[in-house]
């Protein structure tokens, strides 16, 4: 099933649509590169939200609570100046996404990615979230940066140590799920 506010906006909307989605910085790397959500994305977050890779986010979702997630993701910029990102590759394939998020239970800004099936063992999400690192630190300059992980999650705490992240503890989250905090060094941190 597919929500008719999956569709992209025309006329005027599509006007003021294009209008915010400029604002939203665009991030280049080797290989991909980071832009901003478009309804158009949603497909492939709802695939990977209301299936078994979403083990470790809380799902799997509904297709109705992954839209609203998917929303959230977006409307973070208007909210809180960050927010998500579509990562494709050079060839404009829709791998994934990354964020810098900032949710009810969240104790201070999150750097999230999840990834299709498809782009796992590539590097693609540690190459990502490297680049929202980057520009969290050093364009935002947020002070702090950490990135919640689902106990036993191997592979997202494997791309946070990659990161240079650290295991700082454990917190439990919005449904009462125990997950771990890794703290992502800031650069700009003056020691």
């Amino acid at each position: 099933m597919t929500f008719a506010c999956e569709t992209m906006p025309r006329a005027i909307p599509a006007q003021m649509a294009a209008s915010f989605t400029a604002l939203i910085p665009t991030l280049e790397t080797e290989r991909l590169t980071l832009r901003a959500p478009t309804p158009a994305d949603f497909s492939l977050y709802a695939d990977i939200m209301c299936g078994p890779r979403s083990d470790g986010m809380g799902g799997p979702y509904s297709r109705e609570d992954a839209w609203w997630d998917f929303a959230q993701m977006a409307s973070g910029w208007v909210l809180h100046g960050h927010g998500g990102w579509a990562v494709t590759t050079k060839n404009k394939a829709l791998i994934g996404f990354a964020l810098i998020g900032f949710e009810p239970g969240d104790q201070e800004p999150e750097l999230g990615y999840l990834f299709a099936k498809s782009a796992e063992g590539n590097g693609y999400a540690t190459e990502a979230a490297g680049a929202v690192k980057a520009y969290a630190f050093n364009d935002l300059r947020l002070p702090t940066l950490v990135s919640y992980i689902t106990i036993g999650n191997a592979r997202s705490e494997r791309v946070a140590e990659r990161l240079g992240a650290t295991k700082q503890g454990t917190l439990t989250y919005g449904d009462d799920t125990p997950v771990s905090v890794f703290r992502h060094p800031n650069p700009n941190e003056v020691r």
